[in-house]
């Protein structure tokens, strides 16, 4: 199941973003060689990223996000987790 994970940059987002961006990058490209990664990337406007995932259930998403090191070092002052149902482009059924 996809899950579209949104982290809402804090105060201190733009300090320590450059910070913790390799780990933050590194739990990605992990998630990415497993193909469970759908795409991920920064806000244009700097105020927070958005990642989408394929994962078992909300409980493994809500864990990843809650394991990234944006959430434990306060990049991100807030996480959204939302249910996300790809249209276009259409997946594999496998995905």
């Amino acid at each position: 199941m996809k899950f579209a994970i949104i982290g809402h940059d804090g105060p201190e987002g733009p300090t320590k973003r450059p910070v913790y961006r390799p780990a933050h990058l590194q739990r990605l490209k992990t998630l990415d060689n497993q193909g469970r990664l759908i795409l991920a990337g920064p806000f244009a406007d700097q105020t927070g990223s958005l990642m989408v995932i394929d994962v078992d259930s909300f409980a493994e998403a809500e864990a990843f996000a809650q394991k990234d090191p944006y959430t434990i070092h306060g990049v991100f002052q807030r996480v959204e987790i939302h249910p996300f149902t790809q249209v276009l482009p259409e997946s594999s059924p496998d995905k």
